[in-house]
């Protein structure tokens, strides 16, 4: 291995370090307790050795999204993988979505709350944010319905699951009527 290469190495462990160890930060403390500076010290690096990965904590944020943007997809597909029949795949996305966004969710900030100075709806938006949305698009453009755009359908039924998200994890949903309403909403939108 060359020098370089060892180089290269070494800096993508430690984007990754810095990365990780935001992201366990924010999940135990909440975002406001990530600074570049609680970092630092986390990783044992200086700050400026951070700022030579990322411009500050926006950039960290945007590299969280994006991690968590591929595991959202990754859990989505396998969601709707094991079950078979459109309905019983839009139900399963729906849980796998919510489940999600309840068990990561500074991670589910990092991706839809906060900026992370990541463009959606874009061309330039990042593969990962991209494919998280195709993942949910694959199952449900096959209930959009009669001369319903997919896209818009996906938009609408996604905006629909990060309400139920946002408000049950800020307590003004109870948690225990999501499935209730996992289905109404699967049985009044999905044309299955």
């Amino acid at each position: 291995m060359s020098v370089q290469e060892r180089k290269q190495r070494e800096r993508a462990e430690r984007e990754r370090l810095i990365v990780a160890t935001a992201r366990e930060l924010a999940e135990q403390q909440g975002w406001d307790a990530v600074t570049t500076r609680r970092l630092a010290e986390r990783i044992e690096y200086s700050q400026p050795v951070l700022y030579s990965h990322f411009r500050g904590k926006r950039e960290i944020i945007g590299a969280v999204a994006l991690q968590g943007s591929t595991e959202l997809a990754v859990a989505v597909r396998a969601a709707t993988a094991a079950v078979s029949g459109p309905r019983a795949r839009v139900a399963a996305l729906a849980h796998a979505y919510l489940a999600f966004a309840a068990r990561n969710p500074a991670v589910y900030d990092a991706i839809f709350r906060l900026d992370g100075g990541l463009a959606f709806a874009h061309e330039d938006t990042p593969e990962p944010l991209k494919d998280a949305f195709a993942a949910l698009l694959e199952t449900l453009e096959e209930v959009a319905g009669e001369g319903v755009d997919p896209g818009l359908f996906t938009e609408t039924f996604w905006a629909a699951l990060h309400g139920l998200a946002t408000l049950t994890r800020a307590g003004r949903l109870p948690p225990e009527d999501t499935g209730p309403r996992v289905e109404l909403l699967v049985d009044r939108l999905a044309v299955v």
